[in-house]
């Protein structure tokens, strides 16, 4: 159980950018998450979390072993997820609250997987952007990319999404291609409105430096779907989750830019207001949605 629990301080830490983040992830203190980190790189021989600071990224081999850590743990976790479920044969009606764009892509089909496991239960699916009280619309479980600012509710985090630069070859044809985070600020980049600080991005060195670049650019807009069709028809250079450009990249339509740099990823949270005792069809829920998203 000690080195399961080293194996699962290592993703938190990769996850979350920082031991303090980890260890308040895990309910662990700061000394035992370090201590945990001490233990694997004494037993890989190598570092695997390089710390400054302010932030703590992983190494080159700190990453390919989280990648392989990662898959192993969410196997366990759904091994231990399926195993509670034979327990139990749920009944009843559950809500859940989820973007436009990521809830027909992930949520809608792992919603479907989960009904086929209890054929007694039934579900709903809320898809909008903006933020519902799930204590209004008696939504069971609300998804939500990002911060979770509304301490009335309960949130956990089921997942993190990495985020990418990326551009169309036709503007990088006739515009070149940003060697440095700095050289955003020479080119056309299309931003999107109605957030915190649309212009400023800010991105990560290797070796754990902060670069923050205003940009600008064209056209901009609030929505995200537009933002990514912005760049994708050659208005400039875009920031967007890896998994909304993912068909694109792999189709040549556009380029993933900076691989050398980080974007900071965004945390993918499962919320419900707080009462006495979670459901049992709910807590499954929210387990099984950790396990699968978890991966992503």
């Amino acid at each position: 159980m000690d080195a399961l629990r080293d194996l699962e301080t290592l993703v938190a830490i990769v996850e979350e950018g920082s031991l303090t983040s980890a260890a308040r992830r895990l309910g662990r203190s700061l000394q035992a998450v370090s201590r945990s980190l001490q233990v694997l790189e004494r037993w890989h021989g190598s570092t695997l979390v390089v710390r400054t600071t302010r932030t703590s990224q992983p190494s080159a081999a700190g990453m390919r072993f989280y990648e392989r850590v990662k898959g192993a743990l969410t196997e366990l976790e759904l091994a231990r997820t399926e195993l509670a479920e034979e327990a139990h044969r749920l009944t009843g009606r559950l809500r859940i609250n989820a973007p436009t764009l990521f809830g027909p892509q992930f949520i809608a089909p792992l919603a479907a997987e989960f009904l086929q496991r209890h054929p007694q239960l039934e579900l709903s699916l809320d898809l909008s952007d903006e933020y519902r009280d799930p204590v209004e619309t008696g939504a069971d479980v609300t998804i939500r990319i990002g911060e979770t600012p509304d301490s009335r509710l309960v949130a956990r985090r089921i997942g993190t999404l990495r985020r990418v630069v990326f551009a169309a070859p036709a503007y990088l044809a006739e515009h070149g291609r940003p060697s440095h985070p700095q050289d955003l600020a020479r080119h056309d980049c299309v931003v999107r409105t109605g957030v915190p600080h649309p212009g400023r991005w800010v991105l990560t060195s290797s070796d754990g430096n902060e670069i923050t670049v205003n940009v600008a650019g064209r056209f901009d807009s609030n929505q995200v779907a537009a933002v990514n069709a912005g760049v994708l028809g050659g208005m400039g250079i875009g920031v967007a989750a890896f998994w909304q450009v993912q068909e694109w990249v792999e189709a040549g339509r556009v380029e993933v830019l900076l691989t050398d740099f980080q974007l900071a990823p965004l945390p993918l949270h499962a919320m419900w207001a707080k009462t006495r005792r979670l459901p049992q069809r709910t807590r499954l829920l929210v387990d099984f949605l950790a396990v699968k998203l978890g991966a992503l």
